[in-house]
Protein backbone atom coordinates (compact mmCIF):
# COMPACT_ATOMS: atom_id res chain seq x y z
CA UNK A 1 0.00 0.00 0.00
CA UNK A 2 1.03 3.48 -0.72
CA UNK A 3 2.11 5.65 1.93
CA UNK A 4 -1.23 8.52 2.68
CA UNK A 5 -0.27 11.99 3.30
CA UNK A 6 -2.05 14.94 4.41
CA UNK A 7 -1.71 18.22 2.85
CA UNK A 8 -3.37 21.53 4.21
CA UNK A 9 -3.40 24.70 2.02
CA UNK A 10 -2.87 28.45 2.98
CA UNK A 11 -5.80 29.92 3.76
CA UNK A 12 -5.52 32.56 6.28
CA UNK A 13 -8.39 32.65 8.69
CA UNK A 14 -10.23 30.58 6.54
CA UNK A 15 -7.77 28.53 8.60
CA UNK A 16 -11.54 27.84 10.48
CA UNK A 17 -12.62 25.52 7.57
CA UNK A 18 -9.44 22.90 8.07
CA UNK A 19 -10.13 22.91 11.64
CA UNK A 20 -13.58 21.73 10.48
CA UNK A 21 -12.27 19.24 7.90
CA UNK A 22 -9.47 18.14 11.29
CA UNK A 23 -12.75 17.80 13.16
CA UNK A 24 -13.90 15.32 10.85
CA UNK A 25 -10.86 13.50 10.63
CA UNK A 26 -10.49 12.98 14.45
CA UNK A 27 -14.15 12.00 14.88
CA UNK A 28 -14.70 9.95 11.46
CA UNK A 29 -11.69 9.26 9.97
CA UNK A 30 -9.79 7.39 12.32
CA UNK A 31 -8.79 4.76 9.66
CA UNK A 32 -7.37 7.27 7.51
CA UNK A 33 -5.33 9.20 10.31
CA UNK A 34 -3.43 5.97 11.22
CA UNK A 35 -2.72 5.40 8.04
CA UNK A 36 -1.18 8.72 7.79
CA UNK A 37 2.99 8.60 7.78
CA UNK A 38 3.28 12.46 6.57
CA UNK A 39 1.17 15.75 7.31
CA UNK A 40 2.25 19.33 5.33
CA UNK A 41 0.75 22.10 5.13
CA UNK A 42 1.15 26.31 3.91
CA UNK A 43 0.97 29.55 6.02
CA UNK A 44 -2.35 28.99 8.35
CA UNK A 45 -2.61 24.78 6.84
CA UNK A 46 0.41 24.48 8.21
CA UNK A 47 -0.89 25.61 11.77
CA UNK A 48 -3.42 23.06 11.49
CA UNK A 49 -1.19 20.06 10.42
CA UNK A 50 0.78 20.68 13.03
CA UNK A 51 -1.55 20.93 15.84
CA UNK A 52 -3.32 17.63 14.12
CA UNK A 53 -0.27 16.01 14.28
CA UNK A 54 0.86 16.86 17.82
CA UNK A 55 -2.07 17.96 20.00
CA UNK A 56 -4.84 16.76 18.13
CA UNK A 57 -6.87 17.07 21.40
CA UNK A 58 -6.22 20.73 21.10
CA UNK A 59 -8.35 21.20 17.75
CA UNK A 60 -11.40 22.64 19.33
CA UNK A 61 -9.49 24.98 21.87
CA UNK A 62 -7.59 25.96 18.30
CA UNK A 63 -11.69 26.95 17.07
CA UNK A 64 -12.09 29.42 19.42
CA UNK A 65 -9.21 31.47 19.34
CA UNK A 66 -9.82 31.92 15.92
CA UNK A 67 -13.17 32.99 16.68
CA UNK A 68 -11.53 35.11 19.72
CA UNK A 69 -8.33 36.50 16.68
CA UNK A 70 -10.90 37.37 14.18
CA UNK A 71 -12.91 39.20 16.36
CA UNK A 72 -9.92 41.37 17.84
CA UNK A 73 -8.49 41.87 13.83
CA UNK A 74 -11.98 42.84 13.48
CA UNK A 75 -11.97 45.44 16.20
CA UNK A 76 -8.69 47.17 14.89
CA UNK A 77 -9.23 50.17 12.76
CA UNK A 78 -7.14 49.10 9.95
CA UNK A 79 -7.35 45.54 10.97
CA UNK A 80 -4.09 43.63 11.18
CA UNK A 81 -2.43 46.61 9.37
CA UNK A 82 -3.47 48.66 12.08
CA UNK A 83 -0.53 50.61 13.71
CA UNK A 84 0.34 49.38 17.01
CA UNK A 85 -1.12 46.16 16.78
CA UNK A 86 1.37 43.15 16.65
CA UNK A 87 -0.63 40.26 14.69
CA UNK A 88 2.12 37.88 14.77
CA UNK A 89 3.29 38.06 18.42
CA UNK A 90 -0.75 37.41 18.96
CA UNK A 91 -0.34 34.62 16.74
CA UNK A 92 2.82 33.34 18.65
CA UNK A 93 1.23 32.94 22.25
CA UNK A 94 -1.28 30.76 20.39
CA UNK A 95 1.01 28.33 19.09
CA UNK A 96 3.67 28.41 22.12
CA UNK A 97 0.19 27.35 24.29
CA UNK A 98 -1.11 24.73 22.12
CA UNK A 99 2.29 22.83 20.86
CA UNK A 100 3.48 20.28 23.72
CA UNK A 101 7.20 20.49 25.01
CA UNK A 102 7.98 17.22 22.66
CA UNK A 103 6.35 19.01 19.24
CA UNK A 104 9.37 19.49 17.79
CA UNK A 105 10.18 15.70 18.11
CA UNK A 106 6.89 14.48 16.74
CA UNK A 107 7.14 16.65 13.71
CA UNK A 108 10.63 15.61 12.95
CA UNK A 109 10.65 13.88 9.30
CA UNK A 110 6.50 14.09 9.84
CA UNK A 111 5.83 17.28 9.24
CA UNK A 112 6.54 19.28 5.95
CA UNK A 113 5.92 23.31 6.21
CA UNK A 114 6.21 25.19 3.64
CA UNK A 115 8.65 28.53 3.69
CA UNK A 116 9.31 31.17 1.35
CA UNK A 117 13.00 32.65 1.32
CA UNK A 118 12.64 36.05 0.46
CA UNK A 119 16.20 36.21 -1.20
CA UNK A 120 15.90 33.49 -3.79
CA UNK A 121 11.74 33.66 -3.95
CA UNK A 122 12.07 29.91 -3.92
CA UNK A 123 9.83 27.47 -2.06
CA UNK A 124 11.29 24.98 0.26
CA UNK A 125 9.77 22.48 2.37
CA UNK A 126 11.02 21.94 6.22
CA UNK A 127 10.84 18.84 8.07
CA UNK A 128 13.91 18.97 10.19
CA UNK A 129 13.73 20.90 13.87
CA UNK A 130 16.18 21.07 16.69
CA UNK A 131 13.64 22.25 19.02
CA UNK A 132 10.28 23.61 19.65
CA UNK A 133 11.64 26.79 19.36
CA UNK A 134 12.75 25.84 15.77
CA UNK A 135 9.32 24.61 14.93
CA UNK A 136 7.37 27.35 16.20
CA UNK A 137 9.90 29.99 14.37
CA UNK A 138 9.43 27.75 10.78
CA UNK A 139 5.52 27.65 11.58
CA UNK A 140 5.18 31.65 12.07
CA UNK A 141 7.66 32.19 8.51
CA UNK A 142 5.11 29.80 6.83
CA UNK A 143 2.39 31.91 7.99
CA UNK A 144 4.01 35.54 7.67
CA UNK A 145 2.39 37.80 4.89
CA UNK A 146 4.29 40.34 3.91
CA UNK A 147 2.58 43.86 4.89
CA UNK A 148 -0.53 41.95 6.40
CA UNK A 149 1.75 40.61 9.11
CA UNK A 150 4.19 43.23 9.44
CA UNK A 151 7.29 44.72 7.81
CA UNK A 152 10.24 42.73 9.44
CA UNK A 153 10.17 38.47 7.77
CA UNK A 154 10.73 36.11 10.25
CA UNK A 155 14.31 35.15 10.46
CA UNK A 156 15.04 31.62 10.83
CA UNK A 157 18.66 30.11 10.25
CA UNK A 158 20.12 32.77 9.14
CA UNK A 159 17.62 33.76 6.45
CA UNK A 160 14.49 35.62 6.14
CA UNK A 161 10.85 33.42 5.32
CA UNK A 162 7.62 34.67 4.12
CA UNK A 163 4.43 32.67 3.70
CA UNK A 164 4.81 29.46 2.01
CA UNK A 165 1.87 30.39 0.05
CA UNK A 166 3.39 32.50 -1.73
CA UNK A 167 5.71 29.82 -3.58
CA UNK A 168 3.74 26.73 -2.72
CA UNK A 169 0.15 26.76 -1.12
CA UNK A 170 -0.73 22.97 -0.79
CA UNK A 171 2.66 20.90 -0.89
CA UNK A 172 2.44 17.91 -2.76
CA UNK A 173 4.70 15.30 -1.08
CA UNK A 174 6.71 12.77 -3.84
CA UNK A 175 6.26 9.80 -2.23
CA UNK A 176 2.67 8.13 -1.68
CA UNK A 177 -0.51 9.74 -2.36
CA UNK A 178 -1.15 12.81 -0.86
CA UNK A 179 -4.56 13.99 -0.05
CA UNK A 180 -5.03 17.61 0.31
CA UNK A 181 -7.47 20.02 2.09
CA UNK A 182 -8.24 23.49 0.88
CA UNK A 183 -11.27 26.01 2.24
CA UNK A 184 -11.02 27.17 -1.73
CA UNK A 185 -12.90 25.32 -4.65
CA UNK A 186 -10.96 23.06 -6.74
CA UNK A 187 -9.50 19.90 -7.36
CA UNK A 188 -8.54 19.52 -3.59
CA UNK A 189 -9.80 15.99 -1.98
CA UNK A 190 -11.82 17.68 0.50
CA UNK A 191 -12.54 21.14 -0.37
CA UNK A 192 -16.19 23.05 -0.95
CA UNK A 193 -18.11 21.73 -4.44
CA UNK A 194 -19.40 25.16 -5.96
CA UNK A 195 -23.08 24.70 -7.85
CA UNK A 196 -23.39 26.48 -10.93
CA UNK A 197 -20.26 27.30 -11.64
CA UNK A 198 -18.29 27.42 -15.13
CA UNK A 199 -15.78 24.39 -15.42
CA UNK A 200 -12.77 27.63 -15.65
CA UNK A 201 -9.70 26.92 -13.48
CA UNK A 202 -6.46 28.24 -12.66
CA UNK A 203 -3.35 27.48 -10.81
CA UNK A 204 -2.04 29.81 -8.21
CA UNK A 205 1.14 28.77 -6.60
CA UNK A 206 0.56 24.94 -7.33
CA UNK A 207 -2.76 25.42 -5.96
CA UNK A 208 -5.71 24.38 -8.92
CA UNK A 209 -8.64 26.78 -8.19
CA UNK A 210 -11.91 27.01 -9.68
CA UNK A 211 -12.01 30.50 -10.99
CA UNK A 212 -15.35 31.69 -9.24
CA UNK A 213 -17.03 34.66 -7.39
CA UNK A 214 -17.40 32.05 -4.23
CA UNK A 215 -13.80 31.92 -4.76
CA UNK A 216 -13.14 35.59 -4.92
CA UNK A 217 -15.10 36.15 -1.85
CA UNK A 218 -13.34 33.49 0.25
CA UNK A 219 -9.83 35.00 -0.65
CA UNK A 220 -11.39 37.83 1.17
CA UNK A 221 -12.33 36.59 3.89
CA UNK A 222 -9.27 34.63 3.94
CA UNK A 223 -7.46 38.36 4.88
CA UNK A 224 -10.47 39.52 6.14
CA UNK A 225 -12.28 37.90 8.28
CA UNK A 226 -16.28 37.35 8.45
CA UNK A 227 -18.18 37.62 11.97
CA UNK A 228 -18.82 34.83 14.17
CA UNK A 229 -21.73 33.75 12.23
CA UNK A 230 -19.70 33.41 9.06
CA UNK A 231 -16.41 31.49 10.46
CA UNK A 232 -18.90 29.04 12.17
CA UNK A 233 -20.28 28.62 8.61
CA UNK A 234 -17.25 27.73 7.51
CA UNK A 235 -16.43 25.73 10.13
CA UNK A 236 -19.21 23.43 9.30
CA UNK A 237 -18.62 23.45 5.92
CA UNK A 238 -14.99 22.14 6.37
CA UNK A 239 -16.65 19.53 8.84
CA UNK A 240 -19.11 18.47 5.99
CA UNK A 241 -16.49 18.26 3.10
CA UNK A 242 -14.14 15.96 4.98
CA UNK A 243 -17.54 13.59 6.12
CA UNK A 244 -17.80 13.33 2.26
CA UNK A 245 -14.55 12.66 0.99
CA UNK A 246 -14.49 9.61 4.08
CA UNK A 247 -17.50 8.21 2.95
CA UNK A 248 -16.50 8.26 -0.96
CA UNK A 249 -13.08 6.54 0.02
CA UNK A 250 -14.22 4.19 2.40
CA UNK A 251 -12.77 5.95 5.12
CA UNK A 252 -15.59 6.51 6.93
CA UNK A 253 -16.33 5.41 10.61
Amino acid sequence: MKPINLSFSACGFLGIYHLGAASALRRHGRKLLEDVEAFAGASGGSLVASVLLTAPEKIEECKEFVFAFAEETRSQVFGAVTPGYDFMARLRREVESVLPPDAHEQAHSRLHVSVSNTKTRENVLVSSFSSREDLIQVLLASSFVPLFAGLKPVQHRGQRWVDGGLTDSLPILPVGRTVTVSPFSGRSDISPQDKGQLNLRLTVANQDLTLSMANLVRLRQALFPPRKTGLESLHRRGFQDAVRFLRQEDWFE
